[in-house]
């Protein structure tokens, strides 16, 4: 039997997460259930680049979703604006998915975290669709979410709170493999308007061919989602052998 608390349950819950994001679009109705989810995906991605853009000292516009799950995010910059800096601004999209997924993970390790991590996630998306958010998909969709994530941080029993955050830091880690054809491509249609991908913008930039920047970027992935679970299941575990000293 597998105690409560315990590092192995804590692995089976990340493993359900995982079976179900990658299930579902294989049942009937599935896609529909995954819809807001693959928005929350996009919406991950897109506000990747427009924060590193800001982050670089440039403006972020507005984001754009588009009912098909693809995005746009619109960032001013100045015309003598380096390569590396339109580099770093096209690696924040692919990036911020496992960025926001590890984030999550570590936050599901520290039980005093899971419902602020909810609130605060479920604010960044308000304030986002507030200021950014520009297309009528984005707006229907996002604060949805947003109140869903309030009502369970705020309603639900723990164990739900606790599942609610590892699923969706699974779905951010995971939404990199969605990705992985448009990683792998120089180009792709968005929109309905065919342009540079986020690999294809950085070979542009900095010359070297957008597979191999597909390459970094998914080996920078991993070693944060990687990372991240080391140390969510480290803690985990040893909050369980705490836990059971403390019944003796």
């Amino acid at each position: 039997m597998v105690a409560s608390g315990s590092q192995e349950e804590q692995v089976g819950r990340l493993i359900i997460a995982g079976v179900i994001i990658m299930m579902l679009p294989a049942i009937p109705f599935g896609n529909y259930v995954m819809y807001p989810f693959v928005i929350l995906g996009t919406w991950f991605h897109e506000m990747g680049h427009g924060l590193a853009a800001m982050a670089l000292g440039y403006g972020f516009e507005k984001l754009i979703l588009y009912p098909s799950g693809s995005g746009m995010a619109i960032s001013s910059v100045r015309a003598d604006t380096s390569g590396l800096s339109h580099a770093i601004i096209s690696a924040g999209g692919p990036l911020g998915p496992s960025v926001v997924g590890s984030l999550l993970i570590l936050a599901s390790s520290k039980a005093k975290l899971w419902r602020p991590t909810l609130y605060a996630l479920a604010g960044a998306i308000m304030l986002s669709t507030l200021i950014w958010v520009r297309s009528a998909t984005g707006i229907a969709v996002l604060p949805l979410i947003a109140g869903l994530l309030i009502v369970i941080a705020w309603k639900s029993r723990d164990s739900i709170v606790l599942f609610a955050l590892q699923f969706l830091g699974v779905l951010a880690a995971l939404s990199m493999f969605r990705d992985w054809d448009y990683l792998f491509s120089y180009s792709a249609e968005i929109g309905g308007n065919t342009m540079l991908s986020d690999t294809g913008a950085m070979e542009e930039a900095l010359l070297l061919p957008y597979w191999l920047w597909a390459i970094v970027i998914i080996g920078i992935s991993g070693l944060m989602i990687g990372a991240s679970l080391k140390y969510a299941l480290k803690e985990d575990g040893r909050a369980s052998r705490w836990t059971r000293l403390d019944r003796y």
